[in-house]
């Protein structure tokens, strides 16, 4: 059985407002994407990192800059999130009982409980998705905008990742064409037809979007 680590490192620091990509800003003094492949490197047999054309000399430099040599594979990425996940799992050649974790490049905290039972549970299950229930009051817009409804929250979960899968269902569900549904993994694999296991997430384990955030995990990591 291999376990794969599909990290998605795509994101280009619009929101957050800085020229440098999201990955690549420094984190207590590495660039995030680095702290996240150290996460998945003493759980995951095969690393797959997937980045945009343009950035790949960026991150070998850097690669060199700070010494950083676990070792992992890079993939170019496409025009959407699903086009690079199907891309990275277009390199692999899977066998039975595999297992393929897909994480965005920018949650660095993920902690090793979390990586561990999703494996764990994919493999019983077929998939797990990290979710944390919402704390804040949620609202449905409704006629263009002009009204709203509330949405009760006991109900509702905040999904985050590494979202696992066994690999031929993950493997098999991203042969569809693309839909603007697809929002993340589980809503492929909910598509093809099957259903998916929560797991427990963390509020710990942010995905790094505004400044705000990375002032957040440099905290976090002090206490790590």
């Amino acid at each position: 059985m291999t376990k794969y680590a599909i990290i998605v490192a795509g994101g280009k620091g619009s929101r957050f407002g800085s020229e440098i990509p999201k990955q690549f800003l420094p984190l207590n003094s590495k660039p995030v994407l680095m702290h996240t492949i150290n996460k998945f490197a003493e759980h995951s047999n095969v690393i797959i990192v997937v980045l945009p054309a343009a950035q790949r000399n960026e991150w070998e430099n850097l690669c060199k800059m700070h010494k950083f040599n676990i070792p992992h594979t890079i993939v170019t990425g496409g025009n959407t999130r699903f086009e690079s996940v199907k891309n990275a799992l277009d390199t692999i050649t899977i066998e039975e009982n595999d297992l393929i974790a897909v994480h965005d490049g920018v949650r660095p905290l993920v902690s090793d409980e979390i990586i561990e039972n999703a494996y764990t549970i994919a493999l019983a299950h077929g998939s797990a998705i990290p979710a944390i229930e919402t704390t804040d009051t949620i609202r449905q817009l409704e006629n263009a905008g002009n009204t709203s409804k509330v949405l009760p929250r006991a109900s509702l979960r905040a999904v985050q990742t590494p979202q696992t899968f066994k690999a031929s269902i993950l493997k098999s569900a991203y042969t569809a064409e693309y839909s603007n549904v697809f929002t993340d993994d589980a809503s492929v694999v909910e598509t093809a037809g099957h259903s998916v296991t929560l797991i427990k997430g963390s509020p710990r384990n942010i995905k790094i979007t505004h400044s705000i955030d990375l002032i957040i995990a440099e905290e976090l990591l002090k206490n790590e």
